[in-house]
């Protein structure tokens, strides 16, 4: 288990900076992540999945999940799926479309509206909570696992002009 003061947050000033946050959240991935993304309608977690998604490598459209469930990615030699459970009426619609198949050892899953799915959607080793501050937005990235540990280490390592960072409790 990870020490709970692995943490960072970032002030993302607009869009631009939102997807610069994407980009270098991709080149932390590794294979195994599940990563819930958090926010209000709006917040911009099919922002940040985007610009992630098209760091990996992928040149073709990338569609919010919304009404399919799940988009599949295969980019950089990895599986990447998408997941938005934001129309699930019960948790149990996870378990009943098959989707505890996709989490394991050799794909990343960004899911949206995970408490949709509470209780049977596995636990995030990263949640990266997006909310509104005024007309920009900060985004609260929190590990649960060595492996969010060390993505939001290696994050931060590699963060650059346009957005900024605070990780509480460390210099």
């Amino acid at each position: 288990m990870h020490s709970p003061d692995v943490t960072a947050v970032f002030d993302l000033p607009d869009e631009a900076a939102t997807q610069r946050l994407g980009e270098k959240l991709a080149t932390a991935l590794q294979p195994g992540l599940v990563i819930f993304l958090d926010g209000d309608l709006g917040a911009g977690k099919t922002t940040l999945a985007r610009a992630l998604i098209r760091a990996l490598g992928h040149n073709g459209p990338v569609k919010s999940p919304t009404y399919a469930l799940v988009e599949v990615y295969v980019v950089s030699s990895l599986y990447l799926y998408h997941f938005d459970f934001y129309r699930f009426e019960s948790p149990e619609e996870f378990l009943d479309a098959g989707f505890g198949e996709y989490f394991n050892d050799a794909s990343v899953c960004l899911v949206e509206w995970p408490e949709k799915a509470a209780g049977c959607v596995p636990l995030p080793d990263l949640r990266v909570h997006l909310q509104h501050s005024g007309a920009a937005r900060v985004a609260e990235l929190l590990a649960s696992s060595e492996r969010g540990a060390s993505c939001i280490k290696t994050l931060t390592s590699t963060i650059g002009a346009g957005i900024s960072c605070a990780t509480p409790g460390r210099p």
